[in-house]
This record gives C-alpha cells, structure tokens and sequence, in this order.
C-alpha cells in the first residue's frame, strides 16, 4: 500500500528536484534522465547559492508539522543533515577539499563510469559531458585559489598524488581518449561524425585536466599546507557528518585501541586453526601460498566476484532478509579507473542500471586472494551496501525521494556494511578460517584507522609516546595492522590524512548498530526476529545514527 504524501514528503520532492537542477552529477547516480551533457557547477558562487538554498529549506522543513512516524524520522533527517552541511560551509573547508577518492579532482571523471551508453543519444550527452570538463576544473581551481588566498590549503602530501592521479589521465591511453575510442551503443553503431565529436570532446576534456595538473603543480603545490592534521573543531563537524551523530572523539579513541587488541586476539585464535601454532603472519603465508584461493587478472577476479554475490543473494533471500526482485540483480565491475579503492554504485530509480560492485586495481597488481576478498564481497554487496541502499530505492511505498535516493550517511552505510561482515560470520558463511581470518584482517584494519585518524588529525601522542602521530608513523602503524599490498597501504593512509572522519566511520558505525540491535533485542525478549529488526531498520532509508537510534529505540 502507497503512502498518501505529507506536506514534509512534498517539501522533500521539491528539495530533490532542486538537487537534480544543482547537480547533474546528482540527477546520473539517481538515474534521472537529464543533465546528462552537463557537470556541476563547482565554483565557489554555486556553492554559496546552494548554501543559500539550504538554509531556505530548511527553515521550511522546520516549520512544518509531521504527521505522522514516518515524517518524525524525515524531520529529523532533513534537518540534521540540512544544518550541519551549512556549519561545515562556513567552516571554509571546501576551499581545501582535496583528497585521492572523493573529491572534485576524481568526481568530474568518476561520473562518466554511471552515464548511460546504450544508444546514440547517450553518447551525443557524453560528448557535451566532456566538453563540460574543462569548465567543471575551472569552477574548481576558483575554489581552492580561494583557499590559497585564505591560506587555508590541502596538505602537500594530497596534492603530489592528486598530480599522480590526474596525470593518469593525459596519457595517449588516458580515461577520455579511450573512452572516446571505444564508443559503442548496445545495438548498431554510430555515425562517423559523432564519432568524430566524441574524439574532440575527449581531448577538451583531456586539455581540462590538464590545466588542472599545471594549477596543481604551479599554484597549489607551492601554498600547500605543511601540516596534515585538520584540528579538532574542524574534524568534530566532519566526524559529525560522516556518522550523523556526535560521539565522544577521546573515549573513541580508547575504544579503538581496545578494540584494535580484541581483533587480534580473535586472529591469533584463528590463525591456530589454519596452522597449530602459527602466528597471524604464519597463517598467512600459508593461505597466500594456496593455490586454490589464488585468482590471476581482472576478469577471473570479476567473475569470482560474480559468482560469490549471486550465491549470497540466493541463500539469504526469505531467510534473513526479504530481497525484492529488483534487488536480486547486483552488478561486479572492474573500474576503468587504476586508483585503488572498492566501491558501490546505487541502482537508478526505476532499475534499469542495477547496483554495482565496482574494483580499481591499482597498477601492478594481477593476483588476487580469495580468502582476502570473500568478505569484502559481502561488504559491497549482499547483505552490506546493495541490499541496504538497493532497499531504500526500492520502498518507494513509504519513503519520500529525498529519503530513497538522497540520503546518505557514512556512519549509517559503512557501519552497516562492517554489521554485515559480521552477521555472514554469524550465519556461517564464513565457517572456512581462511575467509575468517580475511574478515578479521578487515576488522582490524578499520579498527586500526579509527586509531590513526583521529591520534593523526587531533594531534594524539603516538602510542609509544615518542611525539605526535605523523605520516611515517602511521604508514608504519598501518603496514603491522594491515596484510595487503605495500600500494593499497600507501593509497589508504593517503586517503585517511586528506578525508578525514570518513575512514572511522566504518567501525564507529559498526558499534552504533550493534548497540542499537542489542537493545532492540533486549526490549523484544522472546518476540525478537532477526529478519524483521534487518528490514524495519533498512526500510527506513540511510539516516544519520542519531536518527536511526531514535526510530528503532524511541
């Protein structure tokens, strides 16, 4: 049964239709079918007339009456979200918004992986997507020399791999050349002279980058800022945002310690499984020299990936979870891109682009460990990241488009996925101690990090209280906590130091739903069932943990 829209879900309609005109980028990922031959405006007058914007909504989603359960947690949402985006607007951190995964120096380019191809419509929008490039960097470079002028810059350190990055992409063989030359729509193909076009657009699009290159390297590298840590007034509003809660950032700390210790003891426990006696080092060794959990090159490790998701979907279904037709669908993709990093990509609105499961394999790297990854796929996929945002896409019954497709809370998402790592533990899909052991190397990194980032960013003592925690140290820390590639290491510690907030807010989040999932269950007693607490909780859209605390637990 559709719900009747309330005067919030109306106001919610017309912030997303506002968001969709602000940002085409936005209107793609959400599968609204314009402003596909358009970028965002990234110039330091659009921001302040969305912040403006913002502060008009919310003023009206204030003075607003709920009317029912459903527009409490709306409220509580929309106005959360709507403030804290102003208190971080006039902190001025925009102006030194650069980091190596989520910034505008990958988003321009980062969203042409979700632009529809199918038809020769498709690509004709491509082509003016490209051309857009070049104004997209430069309402970006007008941000940060903002910031040059404030002398309030990203850290050195983030503009050297930015240049790294971005440089990638101005080879013979870079993104929008081969993008450009590989253009083909599902059926047919194109004419020549929109071929013609796609080629010049790519180099437009390739020349915008590389005015970016130049401003990085000429302006923005010789003001940038010498010191990484961010500061705790600035890293309490990010911490903030990425968890959609306040938390005690010093007893978080402590937390992470003595959580960092249980995780390994717990793979020190499991490591005597794999070999008696063995150390976690030992244990490794011994899964890495197996041939039978090894996967050579990408499309053996795209189908592996494949397989898994199918298999979790399947056996799941009606169990533990109610997983819609629509939902069942998950996508593995290797990304064009060679950054590093794993990710999740929504479905569209009406899911003719399902969720996606997307690997950038860094450069060099051609073998993979399944014992590694098994997690990592639950993680992304089913129960992590597309049974939770692919559900809130789904329930177009109760929620609003704002809550179905707009929301987003890091602390809420991650900490669910980590949740779900767990639970596959719980219901023995990882029974095997190789795949365990991989899911507690998981766990232990993200509990490491919640250590790192905030003893880096708030200026903590080292542990061994030889001075404060810097990038040296925290690559050191990372490579005795973390059993993976030397450049996955390098790329992750490097995001930490330039995203601050974000990385934590996986095991944080972690805690905070297995808090409020441990209360539920006390309050149910014997009318407990798993799978309806799972489905109340994900019916209700990705909301900050303030709010989903206060919808589960009152």
């Amino acid at each position: 049964m559709t719900r009747e829209p309330s005067k919030l879900d109306l106001l919610a309609e017309d912030w997303v239709k506002t968001l969709v005109d602000l940002s085409p980028e936005f209107a793609t990922y959400a599968g609204f079918k314009v402003g596909e031959d358009r970028l965002e405006d990234t110039s330091p007058e659009a921001a302040a007339h969305h912040n403006k914007l913002e502060k008009e909504m919310l003023a009206k989603v204030e003075a607003t009456e709920i009317r029912d359960d459903v527009d409490k947690v709306t409220k509580l949402a929309m106005t959360s979200t709507l403030k804290l985006s102003g208190e971080i607007y006039d902190s001025g951190m925009a102006h030194r918004d650069l980091n190596p995964i989520a910034s505008n120096a990958q988003g321009i380019r980062d969203i042409f992986d979700l632009t529809p191809t199918a038809s020769e419509e498709n690509w004709s929008n491509i082509s003016k997507r490209m051309k857009a490039v070049e104004g997209a960097v430069d309402g970006y470079i007008a941000t940060l020399r903002e910031g040059i002028a404030a002398k309030d810059t990203p850290a050195i350190r983030q503009v050297v791999l930015a240049i790294t990055q971005a440089e990638q992409l101005l080879t013979e063989d870079g993104f929008f050349r081969k993008f450009a030359k590989n253009a083909k729509p599902e059926s047919g193909d194109l004419p020549a002279s929109l071929k013609a076009e796609l080629a010049s657009s790519a180099e437009e699009a390739t020349a915008g980058y590389a005015k970016l290159v130049d401003f990085f390297k000429n302006e923005l590298l010789p003001a940038g800022n010498k010191e990484d840590a961010i500061g705790r007034e600035r890293y309490s509003l990010l911490s903030r945002r990425f968890l959609g809660k306040k938390v005690d950032l010093d007893e978080t700390y402590e937390w992470g310690k003595e959580e960092l210790a249980r995780v390994v003891a717990e793979q020190n426990a499991v490591a005597n499984e794999i070999k008696p006696g063995a150390s976690v080092k030992e244990a490794i060794e011994v899964l890495d020299n197996d041939p039978k959990r090894k996967l050579h090159g990408t499309a053996e490790l795209q189908a592996w990936m494949q397989k898994l998701s199918d298999a979790a979907i399947e056996k799941l279904s009606g169990t533990h979870f109610d997983i819609a037709e629509p939902l069942r669908k998950l996508e593995c993709m290797i990304a064009p891109t060679q950054h590093g990093g794993i990710y999740y990509t929504s479905p569209t609105d009406d899911f003719s682009r399902p969720g996606r499961m997307w690997w950038s394999v860094p450069v060099g790297v051609t073998e993979f460990d399944t014992w590694r990854e098994t997690t990592t796929v639950y993680h992304e996929g089913v129960p992590g990241h597309h049974l939770q945002i692919a559900q809130k896409v789904y329930n177009k019954a109760e929620l609003n488009s704002w809550r179905r497709l707009a929301s987003w809370s890091s602390g809420h998402g991650e900490g669910w996925a980590l949740y779900a790592e767990r639970l596959m533990q719980e219901l023995g899909f990882l029974d095997d101690p190789g795949d365990r052991l991989g899911m507690l190397d998981g766990q232990r990194m993200r509990a490491a990090r919640v250590v790192l980032d905030i003893g880096v960013h708030l200026g903590k003592p080292r542990l061994d209280g030889t001075g404060k925690w810097d990038f040296d140290y925290a690559l050191d820390f990372m490579s005795k906590n973390v059993n993976m590639s030397e450049q996955f290491i390098n790329f992750e510690v490097h995001r930490y130091f330039g995203w601050p907030g974000q990385a934590p807010s996986y095991k944080i989040g972690q805690r905070i739903w297995e808090n409020i999932r441990d209360e539920y269950k006390a309050r149910q007693g014997a009318n407990f069932n798993i799978k309806e607490f799972h489905m109340k909780a994900l019916n209700l859209g990705s909301v900050g943990l303030d709010t989903l605390e206060t919808a589960l637990l009152g």
